[in-house]
């Protein structure tokens, strides 16, 4: 099964929710432009490829202080309204207003091609009090910070839109920064939802990422964008970075921390992800906690009228594991002619496992009409939501970015041999229901052994040594970043609270008013959360 949220991507549905009480991404090509071109990255993907040199940016930067840089440091944005979206009839975006940011292809040759960065932002409502600029991050790798922004402008109303410019930006490779779009809307229909993946399933996108943004690939993982985001900081007139980064956004703003420890400000990570562990690892960590939340839902199902599940809360799970396996065999045809695959089934399933108690209700009743009426449209709109598939069947470009990112991140350092044997076993052992269907498509999610090259990123512990107090915020029963995720980035970062929601569902700033009040005095105020503070589950308001 193809379950795309490793390092946490937040499935449509489930961002807006999150963050209505507290993305996709669409736009035009900001390709790189210049004269000089970047080191090639050379080398013709395979299944088991010889890794290449890689341009990889320098290990330290000196940011705005070198002189090189100097240029882009002091860049001024032209801000205008965003042109308002005509499919988007209940939100008028030129209420918020669009830039663009140019920032250097490669940090080690800033003289050579540059790219711009897509950015909006919505002014402050109380400008006499003013704090600064917030910058957000939705998650992904390959969520939208212009869409966040542009398509909810009122989501942040309150402490934060009264104090703070709230600021999206689209990552590299995401929205309208450099998107990258490697396959075709019917190629990738075929490519996400199959139960026959092949061994060269990953060599496709491969090969396709490399014939269309060969050049850009090296140059789009998640350090490079944390340098960016110092250049917005000065751009927009900022001393500190203050900053709001929801599951893979926790990555970005500790990366942040690391390369710049004397700019952060007031930061709050959100669905924390440990980046010591290789993706192999978190994967078995991920998988297990969607395992565990897996089998509280299947029992409490059973607790319900009607369950489709049965009324044994020892055998539901097992129960719903097989159904959707046996799609692999016999998969159900919905309205559209379409098959609802044992792939696109989990994913669907998964998708709904990102949300708290409040949502198993509707997830229940999609199952139910799969599994009792045959009918397994619901859960196909689920997975299309998952993999960004509009009614139309038009894909996002957030399915390639997330690859693109996590390969450029690191995840080309693969276990082989008795390494991959060990991490195959472990992963039946700790996620024996989800991950039976096909395991190398948990094992390696995503897939970069076919990549057309080798980052010389590595998992870490993060060492900052910034002054400021880093708010992290767990949830006990988040699957997508387990709660000791965060538990281990708060020892990492050093100077940090970690503030705790107790329930279900990825990130907690929308699910708890309690949480959401700590993290906006925090930011607006500087007051930090004390520490050892529990919130419990709540519609945030």
């Amino acid at each position: 099964m193809i379950i795309r949220f490793s390092r946490g991507a937040l499935p449509a549905a489930v961002a807006a929710a999150l963050l209505a009480g507290c993305s996709s991404s669409s736009g035009t090509t900001g390709a790189a432009t210049g004269t000089a071109s970047p080191a090639a990255t050379a080398g013709t993907p395979s299944a088991a490829p010889t890794p290449t040199a890689t341009p990889t940016p320098t290990p330290k930067p000196t940011g705005e202080a070198d002189p090189a840089l100097k240029p882009f440091y002091g860049q001024q944005i032209a801000w205008a309204p965003c042109a308002d979206d005509p499919a988007t009839d209940k939100v008028d975006e030129s209420t918020v207003q669009c830039g663009r940011l140019r920032v250097p292809l490669d940090y080690a040759n800033p003289a050579g091609d540059t790219l711009e960065v897509a950015v909006v932002r919505n002014p402050a409502v109380k400008q006499d009090q003013r704090v600064g600029s917030l910058l957000l991050n939705p998650g992904g790798p390959g969520g939208s910070g212009v869409a966040m922004v542009k398509r909810n402008p009122r989501r942040f109303e309150g402490p934060l839109h009264d104090r703070f410019d709230t600021i999206g930006f689209d990552p590299r490779g995401v929205g309208e920064t450099t998107p990258l779009s490697c396959l075709d809307d019917r190629t990738r229909d075929e490519w996400s939802t199959t139960d026959a993946p092949g061994a060269d399933h990953g060599k496709v996108l491969a090969d396709a990422c490399q014939a269309k943004y060969g050049k850009v690939l090296p140059f789009v993982g998640t350090r490079n964008t944390a340098r960016d985001m110092d250049v917005l900081r000065a751009a927009l007139g900022d001393k500190k970075l203050n900053y709001l980064g929801l599951s893979y956004g926790t990555y970005l703003g500790s990366l942040y921390a690391e390369e710049f420890p004397d700019r952060v400000g007031r930061v709050v990570l959100d669905g924390a992800v440990d980046p010591s562990v290789s993706l192999v690892q978190h994967n078995i960590a991920q998988y297990a906690a969607f395992e565990r939340s897996l089998k509280a839902f299947a029992a409490d199902c059973t607790g319900k009228n009607p369950c489709p599940l049965g009324k044994d809360p020892e055998k539901a799970a097992d129960k719903l594991a097989d159904f959707l396996d046996g799609l692999k065999e016999k998969p159900l045809t919905a309205a559209s002619g379409r098959k609802l695959t044992a792939n696109a089934a989990w994913t669907a399933v998964i998708d709904g496992l990102y949300g708290d108690e409040q949502g198993w209700e509707s997830l229940r009743n999609d199952i139910g009409w799969a599994m009792v009426r045959d009918r397994g449209d619901y859960l196909l709109a689920r997975a299309d939501d998952s993999n960004h598939r509009d009614k139309e069947g038009r894909y996002s470009v957030s399915a390639d970015a997330y690859t693109a990112i996590h390969c450029a991140d690191g995840a080309t350092d693969v276990p082989t041999g008795e390494a991959l044997q060990a991490a195959y076993a472990e992963m039946a052992a700790k996620a024996p229901l989800l991950t039976r269907h096909e395991p190398s498509l948990a094992v390696f999610d995503p897939d970069c052994r076919a990549w057309p090259f080798r980052s010389a990123e590595k998992a870490h512990p993060i060492v900052s040594k910034s002054d400021a107090t880093i708010v992290v915020v767990g949830s006990t029963g988040d699957a997508a970043t387990p709660y000791a995720s965060a538990e281990k980035l708060t020892a990492q970062l050093g100077k940090a609270v970690l503030l705790t929601r107790e329930g279900e569902g990825h990130t907690g700033y929308g699910w708890s008013a309690c949480i959401r009040t700590a993290v906006d005095t925090y930011l607006v105020d500087g007051t930090v959360p004390a520490a050892g503070t529990r919130c419990a589950s709540d519609p945030a308001q």
